[in-house]
């Protein structure tokens, strides 16, 4: 490789990695973590489900709050009286989930279920709009027959599927996300 292509590719990698192909042990070490922890979730759907179901309801609670503090210093504002009705609603929602997490990840997972059925088909129409001008028009096809698979064994084990699901899509992304960061962090070691 000639030096100007070198010195480019140096630039391009710097511009890409920054410090990170000097640091780049760390993204390593959190990718190896969040596989173990992804690999752990796998064994413990259910606890992963009730986990982040309440961290939902706690986001929504402490969010609530400080819109509906946030309304009283809005005096004088003709959207005031909206602003506190959503942080009520928010903090009643959030107080909710909370109370009774197993039940709110029933019906968060129905409506994953739904959204899932509903992107599917949205995929399917778009490859058939698409299959005379994309080669590779199935494999929007094929995502959206997955989608509405996934979404109707959902629907078909509901509510049980409640238990579980969120806290298996979890851990999944938890596995797919540290094997992305392992592979950022191994190339920025090599450009280093």
């Amino acid at each position: 490789m000639s030096t100007t292509n070198q010195a480019a590719l140096t630039a391009i990698q710097g511009a890409i990695f920054g410090e990170l192909k000097k640091n780049w042990g760390w993204l390593l070490a959190l990718g190896i973590v969040s596989i173990v922890l992804g690999t752990l979730g796998f064994y413990m759907t259910f606890a992963f489900t009730l986990t982040s179901v309440l961290f939902f309801g706690i986001l929504l609670l402490v969010g609530g709050t400080f819109q509906l503090a946030h309304a009283f210093t809005c005096k004088g504002w003709k959207g005031v009286l909206w602003h506190v009705l959503i942080a009520l609603l928010y903090i009643a929602a959030g107080i909710d989930i909370i109370a009774d997490p197993v039940r709110a990840s029933a019906v968060l997972t129905l409506v994953l279920a739904g959204i899932l059925i509903a992107v599917g088909v949205f995929r399917i129409i778009m490859a058939l709009q698409i299959r005379t001008a994309v080669d590779g028009w199935y494999w929007s096809l094929f995502s959206g027959v997955v989608s509405i698979v996934l979404g109707g064994m959902i629907i078909a084990q509901w509510p049980e599927s409640g238990l579980w699901v969120i806290g298996l899509f979890v851990a999944i992304e938890l596995v797919f996300n540290g094997w992305s960061y392992i592979f950022v962090a191994l190339a920025a070691r090599k450009a280093a």
